[in-house]
């Protein structure tokens, strides 16, 4: 397979995988094709490379500079703007797994506290105080191993992970 074959099959198969885990194809895309290229590239760049309007370009390189994975660069010469992709694929997940607690486990934990707030003391209430107790545990714990993947080294992470996986 030819190395622009494989950047296309990569760059596809990126976006259709994003999908299954809550993210836009198309933001998805336009990571790997910033992931895979060697220049930092500007807006007509992308737009040309995957197809897109200058819209979605636009939209999307700003969801991915918020989530801190692609930054501006600037390119002596040019008045365009240039994006570059961060490639240290470690540092890349600890980001991603940091936004992902942000946006999403923590507002559940915070949600959680807020429902076991239920000044009830019937039997159907304390069912459902002991279902969201049992939620907020397992969140907990999610948070704090998450919390943990973000603050350590990957030799630390991978070695912790075999450990559990050979148990």
């Amino acid at each position: 397979m030819k190395l622009a074959d494989a950047k296309i099959k990569y760059i596809h198969t990126w976006g259709s995988l994003a999908t299954s885990w809550g993210i836009n194809k198309t933001m998805a895309q336009v990571h790997a094709l910033l992931l895979v290229s060697t220049k930092p590239l500007s807006a007509e760049d992308i737009m040309e490379a995957l197809q897109i309007s200058r819209g979605n370009v636009n939209m999307n390189v700003r969801a991915l500079i918020d989530w801190g994975i692609v930054r501006k660069e600037f390119v002596v010469g040019e008045r365009k703007e240039f994006f570059v992709a961060d490639k240290d694929i470690w540092e890349l997940f600890k980001q991603i797994t940091k936004e992902r607690k942000k946006r999403e486990i923590e507002p559940v934990l915070k949600v959680l506290e807020e429902l076991q707030q239920v000044d009830e003391t019937s039997d159907e209430a304390n069912e459902f105080k002991q279902v969201l107790d049992d939620l907020s545990k397992v969140t907990t714990t999610v948070n704090g191993i998450l919390d943990k993947a973000i603050k350590a080294d990957e030799h630390w992470l991978l070695s912790n992970f075999t450990n559990i996986i050979k148990k």
